[in-house]
């Protein structure tokens, strides 16, 4: 088969005016970056429209380190909404580029079901993680300097939490020292972590408006002073500032799918380090122009779907009419015990033991009200035993199953995916959400209910760095009730990345809480999660290249 980047060079693009007025957008409206991709101005979002459009979440089981396809299944289900004639836009996160250069390669789908431009949209797009990655390290930097003029005053700051970050996996940055040298600072212990897992990208995917972007950036938690009160960006006296830096990142992007379907791709926080889902504000203007709107949340539903119900929808009032979860044979026959060289060989019976990871998904799913429909995505070497497993298994737990294979096919291997979905929102939609934990519950009753709710834990332990911020810092305050970001491997239920299949009765450890003021949850970082990514042994970057003045490797 054609690799990605050759099916995307002989797809038709039209020009992004175009796709924008066939959803109804003002061609006048339309903020060109270039001919094919373009911002769509937050005043478009009419709220009452958005009553009246099918929210549909996709997930997935735990994943492989190759993925489970999720990106692609999003947007082969709007072609294939749109093939049986539904309007469906399909609303994305944009790529990092460290996982572009490292593990992954390209993240803008697959096959016939991608976004396009996808080489604009892998590399540097609008500019909105340059954008945040700027606004950060500005704060940083405005932060390093109110330090350097203050010292030996009463106004010090006795504790930083603050960090610089980069879009780049770079573990030699996780921890380093800064102000080194007469007169270049006061020095300190820092580090960085990577732009997905910044703060303000949290804040830009969460934020509201321009006025409540800026009221999230006042409130960002930068550190302690010597008389043990919170130091913000407000205090810094930058907001307007840093606000200024985002103005045009908050704007969500418009471009088009492989048959020219649009799709929203905005903003990119990672799942196991962040709260992985795109911005509300794209999802909404999706919602504005499509009757149906796909969108997906990273990494399985553990992490992506548990964050995409209890922070994104809480904060923003969605409410999803159906989820779909992703199934691969490749991620049943890992989770079934097929030791992983040899998963992508014929292995029925590591799919039978495999499907108690579904199980478990879906039990969770269920718990949040959610109607399911699982997608067997589809590749070459799957035998038709094996997705009958999994097809038999559906049908004697009640839930709809179809295939996806909108890889090879684009839309017309979507269809059955696409009734499948139409058929749940019309017959049976999904209940109102309920959350795993309460508001007012703690912080730690809050990450008991998920431990042991969704993961499957016995208890939850605290190490000393986040016993220390939640007694000094979190309990008793309005602090709270803010709702949690789990921040833990993505291939397992538990915190150990070699627990395969459904953990059970183990002990769950949060090693440190992060007060994320601004973006207003807790990020509770379990095991030895690292929200600073290192690259692998054989890194992505050593087979992308320009030749005949064309990108490679992209895919």
């Amino acid at each position: 088969m054609k690799s990605d980047i050759q099916i995307a060079r002989e797809t038709p693009l039209k020009k992004v005016k175009d796709v924008a007025e066939k959803i109804g957008v003002p061609r006048e409206e339309v903020q060109n970056y270039g001919p094919y991709m373009a911002k769509i101005p937050l005043k478009l979002i009419d709220n009452e429209k958005i009553k009246k459009s099918n929210l549909i979440l996709v997930t997935a089981i735990t994943p492989t380190k190759a993925g489970i396809g999720k990106t692609t299944v999003s947007i082969g289900l709007a072609l294939g909404l749109n093939k049986i004639g539904k309007k469906a836009i399909v609303a994305l996160r944009e790529p990092s580029l460290g996982p572009v250069f490292g593990m992954k390669g390209g993240a803008a789908g697959g096959g016939y079901s991608q976004v396009l431009p996808m080489e604009n949209i892998n590399l540097h797009f609008t500019g909105d993680f340059h954008a945040i990655t700027s606004a950060h390290n500005t704060i940083s930097a405005l932060l390093d300097n109110y330090i350097y003029r203050v010292q030996g005053t009463g106004e010090e700051i006795k504790e930083v939490l603050w960090k610089r970050v980069l879009d780049v996996n770079d573990r030699s940055l996780r921890y380093v020292v800064t102000g080194l040298g007469p007169g270049n600072g006061v020095p300190m212990e820092s580090g960085f972590d990577i732009t997905a897992a910044s703060e303000l990208m949290a804040i830009l995917c969460l934020a509201e408006d321009e006025g409540d972007l800026r009221r999230r950036i006042e409130n960002i938690l930068l550190g302690y002073t010597r008389a043990g009160n919170p130091f913000t960006v407000k205090d810094l006296g930058v907001a307007g500032a840093i606000t200024v830096l985002m103005k045009d990142a908050i704007n969500p992007n418009l471009v088009q799918t492989t048959d020219n379907t649009a799709a929203f791709v905005h903003g990119g926080p990672f799942a196991n380090i962040a709260h992985g889902c795109n911005s509300v504000l794209a999802t909404k203007m999706a919602m504005t122009y499509g009757d149906y709107v796909i969108t997906e949340a990273g990494f399985g539903a553990d992490l992506g779907a548990e964050k995409f119900f209890d922070i994104k929808c809480r904060k923003s009032g969605l409410q999803p009419k159906a989820t779909v979860i992703v199934v691969t044979a490749q991620g049943l026959k890992m989770h079934g015990g097929t030791p992983l060289d040899k998963i992508k060989e014929q292995d029925p019976e590591g799919i039978r033991k495999g499907l108690s990871n579904l199980q478990k998904h879906l039990s969770n799913l269920a718990a949040f009200g959610q109607t399911v429909v699982v997608a067997f995505n589809r590749f070459d070497t799957d035998t038709e035993e094996e997705i009958k497993i999994v097809s038999d298994y559906c049908k004697r737990a009640g839930v709809r199953f179809a295939l996806s294979d909108g890889f090879s096919k684009g839309a017309d291997g979507m269809t059955d995916l696409a009734n499948a979905v139409t058929d749940a929102v019309e017959n049976a939609p999904s209940s109102p959400l309920r959350f795993a934990y309460d508001d007012d519950d703690t912080i730690e009753t809050k990450l008991k209910k998920i431990a042991t709710g969704i993961y499957g834990a016995h208890d939850v332990v605290f190490g000393e760095k986040a016993l220390k911020t939640l007694k000094q810092h979190i309990s008793g305050t309005p602090l709270d009730k803010l709702p949690v970001c789990v921040a833990k491997t993505q291939y397992s239920f538990s915190a150990d990345p070699k627990v395969y299949g459904v953990a059970k009765d183990f002990q769950f450890k949060i090693n440190d809480l992060v007060i994320n003021q601004g973006s207003e949850f807790i990020v509770a970082i379990a095991g030895e999660m690292m929200r600073m990514p290192g690259l692998p042994a054989d890194p992505q970057a050593k087979r992308i290249d320009i030749v005949n003045g064309e990108v490679e490797g992209l895919s």
